[in-house]
Formats: C-alpha cells, sequence, structure tokens
C-alpha cells in the first residue's frame, strides 16, 4: 500500500526531486535568476501575515516538557458527573457537577487555582447545547471529547458519554467526563464503558472503581495496567487497560470526515491550517464536531497544532473567535446567528453539515504546491481501493486510516523529508539553504511561508530534541526517502551544502 501511494507521487511529481549539485550551486550563486518566478501578490501577503502572526503568539511549548510532566501524572486528574438543572421556572437548564472525585484537589496552589478555574467551565463543555434540551424517553448514548488549555500552553483532554440515568419516564441526560493529560481516546472510552455498567447498577459503584483507576501506576507507551474492582453479582472483576504505544490514529475517524467535506474542500482547509489560519467547524452535533476537529488535527502529524484547539466551543465563550491568534474552533450550528454578529476577520467558517464554506479568504486554492495536491487528492480518491490491500491491519476501518494517514505522510516526506540533512546547528539564516535543495519551484515557494510557522519551529525543535531517541512513523519514512535518492542527487545535496560553508550533519544511512 505505500509503495502504491509512493508511486502516485512520483507519477505525479516527476522523477526529479532534489538538485544537482550544478542547478543549485548557479542559483546560489544568483546565476539564472531569469528563469524563476517573481513572487505573487497572494504569496507575499501570505508570508507577511505568518510572519505577523508568529511575532503575536505565545512560545513553542516542546511536547518533551510534557512527556516529562506526564512522568509525574496519574492516569486522569479527575472525573465529574455533570446533569441539567432549572434554576427557575422558565428559565432555560444550566449544566452544574452533580459528582466529583477526587472531592479535594491537592497540590500546588497554582494547580489548584487553574483546575478550580477548570471545573467551572467544564459543564459548559459537557452541555455546550443546555438551552436546547427538554426531558425526553429514550436517548442513544454518544461520546465526544473536548480540549482545555492551561496558561502555560499544556493540554488536557476531557473525555465524555452522555446518557439518560436509568430510571422511568422523561428525563433529561447527564454526562460522565474523565479529564486527563493523556491523550489516549480508546483507553478512556473503554472506563467510560465501565463507569457506565456500574452507574447502572447503583452511583455508589463508580467512585471505588475510579480511585482504584486513580491509584494504578500510570502506564508508559505500550504497557498494560490491571485494576481489581468488586461489582456485585460478579464478584471481583479484573480490568485490563493498555496504553497503546501510538495513539495517534486511535481516536480518528477519517471516513466522518470524509462524508462531511468534499475532497477538494477539505484539502483547502488542510492548506488553511498549514499557514496557521483561525478556522471554524459548525455541525448540528456534538459526536460530528468533535470527530472531524480531530480527525483534522492528526492530518497535520509529524507537525503539531500549537494554538487555540477546542473542537467544542461553548455558547457562553463565543467571544474567542473574535481573538487574533490561529486557532481551530468547533461550533454548533445554533450558534452562527450570533456568529454573524461577531467582528470577525480572515476566518474560515467551514459547515461540515452541507459540505461548504460560510466564509474564506478565496486563496485556498492556491497555497499548496500544485503537483503534490495533485497527488494528494489523487490517492484519497483512491482510498478505499487501496484500503483493501489490509496487510497487518485488523478491520477495514483501521486499514482506511492507514491508507490517509500515509497519504498524508508522504505529502510532508516531499515537503520536508531531506531535514535530517539539515539536523545540527543551521543557523535561522541558513533556512534558504533548505529550500534550495527542492527542485520544484512552487514547493520553495510554499515553504518560504511555511517555514516562518510555529508548527515548523516545533517541528525542528523537537527532532533536535530527540535525535538520538525512538523513531516515529514519519523518520521512518523519511529515511527511505533519502535511501530512494540516485545516489548521484544524495552526493550532491551533500556537496552543494558544504560547498554553501554550511556546517550540516549528514544523517542518512551509507
Amino acid at each position: 500500500m505505500v509503495l502504491k501511494i509512493n508511486g502516485i507521487f512520483e507519477a505525479r511529481r516527476g522523477k526529479k526531486r532534489m538538485k544537482r549539485v550544478s542547478q543549485s550551486t548557479e542559483s546560489s550563486s544568483g546565476r539564472g535568476a531569469s528563469s524563476q518566478e517573481f513572487p505573487s501578490k497572494a504569496h507575499s501577503q501570505r508570508l507577511v501575515s505568518v510572519q505577523t502572526m508568529l511575532k503575536q503568539t505565545g512560545r513553542y511549548r516542546t511536547l518533551e516538557r510534557d512527556l516529562m510532566d506526564l512522568q509525574e501524572r496519574k492516569l486522569f486528574e479527575y472525573f465529574l458527573v455533570v446533569a441539567l438543572h432549572k434554576t427557575k421556572a422558565g428559565a432555560p437548564y444550566l449544566p452544574e457537577v452533580t459528582q466529583q472525585f477526587p472531592l479535594k484537589l491537592e497540590r500546588s496552589f497554582k494547580f489548584m487555582r487553574e483546575a478550580e478555574d477548570q471545573l467551572k467551565v467544564i459543564p459548559q463543555f459537557c452541555f455546550p447545547d443546555a438551552k436546547d434540551w427538554a426531558p425526553v424517553d429514550n436517548f442513544p448514548s454518544e461520546t465526544f471529547s473536548f480540549v482545555l488549555t492551561g496558561e502555560d500552553g499544556s493540554r488536557r483532554f476531557g473525555y465524555c458519554r452522555r446518557l439518560l440515568p436509568s430510571g422511568k419516564g422523561r428525563r433529561l441526560p447527564e454526562v460522565y467526563c474523565i479529564v486527563s493529560r493523556l491523550g489516549c481516546f480508546d483507553l478512556f472510552s473503554k472506563i467510560l464503558d465501565e463507569v457506565e455498567k456500574r452507574r447502572a447498577i447503583s452511583p455508589a459503584l463508580v467512585q471505588p472503581f475510579m480511585r482504584g483507576i486513580m491509584e494504578a501506576p500510570f502506564p508508559a507507551p505500550g504497557r498494560t495496567i490491571t485494576v481489581k474492582n468488586f461489582l456485585p453479582g460478579s464478584g471481583t472483576e479484573v480490568i485490563k487497560l493498555c496504553r497503546p504505544s501510538d495513539s495517534r490514529l486511535e481516536h480518528v475517524d477519517f471516513e466522518c470526515l470524509f462524508s462531511s467535506l468534499s475532497l477538494r474542500l477539505l484539502l483547502r482547509v488542510f492548506a488553511s491550517l498549514l499557514l496557521e489560519r483561525r478556522v471554524i467547524f459548525t455541525a448540528d452535533k456534538l459526536s460530528t464536531l468533535s470527530q472531524c476537529c480531530h480527525a483534522v488535527v492528526a492530518l497535520l502529524y509529524p507537525f503539531t497544532w500549537q494554538h487555540t484547539y477546542i473542537p467544542v466551543l461553548p455558547p457562553s465563550m463565543m467571544d474567542i473567535v473574535c481573538t487574533p491568534t490561529p486557532f481551530i474552533v468547533g461550533l454548533l450550528s445554533s450558534s452562527l446567528p450570533r456568529l454573524k454578529e461577531l467582528p470577525i476577520e480572515e476566518v474560515l467558517v467551514v459547515d461540515l453539515g452541507n459540505s461548504r464554506f460560510l466564509r474564506q479568504l478565496d486563496d485556498e486554492d492556491s497555497i499548496l504546491p500544485h503537483k503534490l495536491q495533485a497527488a494528494l487528492e489523487h490517492v484519497l480518491e483512491r482510498r478505499k481501493e487501496l484500503a483493501t490491500d489490509k496487510g497487518d491491519y485488523p478491520s477495514e476501518s483501521s486499514s482506511l486510516s492507514a491508507v490517509v494517514s500515509e497519504a498524508f505522510v508522504r505529502f510532508f516526506v516531499e515537503m520536508v523529508g531531506h531535514y535530517s540533512l539539515f539536523m545540527g546547528g543551521v543557523e535561522r539564516d541558513d533556512d534558504s539553504a533548505f529550500r534550495k535543495a527542492v527542485s520544484s519551484k512552487s514547493l520553495r515557494r510554499f515553504l518560504e511561508v511555511f517555514m516562518e510557522t510555529q508548527m515548523f519551529a516545533g517541528f525542528v525543535q523537537e527532532r533536535e530534541l530527540r535525535r538520538q531517541g525512538l523513531k516515529g512513523l514519519f523518520e521512518v519514512r523519511a529515511q527511505d526517502y533519502l535511501d530512494s535518492l540516485p545516489g548521484s542527487e544524495n552526493r550532491g545535496v551533500n556537496k552543494f551544502l558544504k560547498g554553501l560553508g554550511h556546517k550540516m550533519k549528514f544523517l542518512s544511512k551509507k
């Protein structure tokens, strides 16, 4: 499957990937400038816009710091039950916490203050549609998630299960919510299954179960923890919870994204996010918003979205969309009338229910390098056909996710797969050498803007920190790419770099 995807990219792009030494030195010495394209007005505007944004946003927080923090963490920070209540007759329902574990927030004052602030807003994330509710006889349970961003840029995930409590007659749903620093959606979905099972018997059974999970050792990636818990009628149950070694795709439903957006619109959204623009998604259902936002962010791998990320934004926090910094925000369609009243500029508003843009900047089609975009589009059009070669993937959905993921990974490999040739102390002023090593003019122009983003700065910083560490999927594919270059091209690029006087480390396999 990977070979087929690579073949499609090579056919669309042509065989030449990187410059030979003669062409590179010629362009670096100033000769051959007449054959280069002059920057278009749109390109210049994009460059200025991204550079301005970089000055406004905070400093990049590395994943390494998050990982070090996680080593001191519990599996989750707190568990809440949120229900709807009326304060007075005729008023809309308001969400509030009816159960909390642990009851006391320990640790530092700063953590307590931040946690208390979060506890005030979490009910609104659990019921962003509180005003639309009325008691019902039945309601199919739904699972969704939200993200909280701390003052230091750290993220906490809220894993939610919304369902009707046991009983008869018309009643209101409640939400079980687990807040954790860990991005493992399947693991917490399994915990919520167990919570749901116990709460159906008696709400008193939930707290001992959650205490057992909190006291369990924090699992390393790929490790399993065992929790023993008594269940009336079943005796002592042993529950095994595995933290996957790679949870990158476990919560991602790409088909939800493809069924909500046409391929052409999806690639426009993708292009906008690469330039760290402001994007608002709207949908009727919480689960659609949540799934599509997570799927879009997953497409950015190996890059990480550094900015505000709120898959479901409560109406009371709508003013966030007026900020001048980048964001990915999900809004329920019922909030659209209010959105139209707000003073927002330069934002892409994506209607997932009707596969259309409600607002756009009108240059989204021309952002990505055209040959790479054509190759990516071609692979995605054939995703179901390519997914039939299941290989190591046990289910159709996981093989489909693998095809989509590999397609975007290949897109980024074509773009920055030669990054390891430039590792080891390259100064900011030397970025032009990285671009000049690429043969495609449209790709060089795109890189000129993309390399100004926080996503790119974070990518470089993480790889510098992890140079001797475990290699992920992208690192493996990038190395395969370098190994596949014809010998003369590979040597030519290296000679060119040395010829320019840059002290760069050539780390590819000989």
